[in-house]
């Protein structure tokens, strides 16, 4: 394949299409209900305007900083996906791969079809991200061992009491390959654990109490992630997390929850500096990114365009995706004038 000819993240979806059953085309692209939300996370971004400021020296732009500690090239991470391998062989190697030579964090699902250990041969910066089964020593051994990989961070995923309704899956799902292992779970495949409704999987008792104890099992930082409102955004703090992520799982949870970027400010205002502000959901251009960091967030993560890339082209896919980002996330920082992250403020976009 001829990557050369992809000029964008968008560039990817339709090659990724073209490659991919219809059943997990479906999969990936969908939402739930009306998929409102799904759409809004995009259009919310094309809502705001960045304001460029002049004379500024950019003959040095630098778009690296650091994500809760570690050192990154980009304030850009892989959001935690499920299941790549349905959409390539090679699955989370590639974009683990990808992501460590673009010196970027790789967030591992859960629900990946490689094991954590195995992900973890990538090197890099990565963070594991955490369902909690009805079983929750699954998620208690899955902590100890992200700890023994040199994992940096555990990312408790906390907007999964049930599965979203997906109308899309809901549809396809029946014609998923099944047997297709979880590799953090040697005793389980996607068949045995309902592919068609993995929420019965989950624990929906969860409380806050949790947290302290997830903060018990290792001493790596922990990310709440789905969090919507200042409400729950100062809980996740006074219950001890580093980090939250603004997401609404793509929109395939609650339908008309709101668009992550339009609540990211909320949240910044309630953290208050206590702890790092991420963002994923409906990043899809370097533009994107630097709305983001204006309205607070330490660092975006992205998901449906890195999938896309796998499906396309596997690692080679991702890296170009890659690419791009860096490509587009310098450029726009020397015509906005913001040379450093650090120098991207709330008065740089309305």
């Amino acid at each position: 394949m001829n990557l050369e000819v992809i000029l964008n993240l968008a560039g990817f979806e339709a090659l990724a299409r073209a490659r991919l059953p219809a059943e997990a085309y479906s999969y990936g692209a969908g939402g739930a209900g009306d998929e409102v939300t799904l759409r809004d996370n995009i259009a919310a971004f094309r809502r705001r305007r960045l304001r460029p400021r002049m004379l500024v020296d950019v003959s040095n732009v630098d778009p690296s900083t650091t994500m809760l500690g570690g050192a990154s090239a980009l304030p850009v991470g892989v959001a935690p996906m499920g299941r790549q391998g349905w959409f390539h062989p090679q699955a989370e190697g590639a974009g683990a791969r990808a992501a460590a030579a673009a010196g970027s964090v790789f967030c591992a699902s859960t629900l990946s079809n490689l094991p954590l250990e195995e992900i973890a041969k990538a090197g890099g910066l990565r963070w594991l991200q955490l369902y909690v089964h009805k079983d929750r020593s699954r998620a208690e051994e899955l902590v100890k061992r992200a700890a023994d990989a040199g994992y940096e961070a555990v990312v408790l995923t906390v907007d999964l009491p049930v599965l979203g309704y997906r109308e899309r899956e809901l549809s396809a799902s029946s014609h998923f390959p099944i047997g297709t292992e979880i590799g953090n779970f040697p005793d389980m495949t996607f068949d045995s654990y309902d592919v068609s409704s993995p929420g019965t999987e989950h624990d929906n008792s969860l409380t806050w109490d949790f947290l302290a104890r997830l903060r018990e099992l290792s001493d790596l930082p922990l990310i709440i992630k789905g969090i919507l409102t200042a409400e729950d955004a100062a809980l996740a703090v006074e219950h001890g997390a580093s980090g939250v992520v603004v997401s609404n799982h793509g929109g395939r949870q609650l339908d008309r929850a709101p668009a992550t970027i339009d609540v990211l400010e909320e949240v910044v205002d309630a953290v208050a500096g206590r702890a790092e502000v991420y963002l994923d959901g409906g990043v899809r251009r370097g533009a994107d990114v630097l709305i983001a960091l204006a309205l607070g967030a330490s660092g975006v993560l992205i998901g449906r365009p890195f999938l896309w890339a796998l499906a396309a082209a596997g690692e080679a896919g991702v890296t170009k995706a890659f690419e791009l980002l860096t490509s587009e996330i310098t450029t726009d920082m020397a015509l906005l004038g913001t040379p450093r992250v650090a120098d991207i403020t709330r008065a740089h976009v309305q």
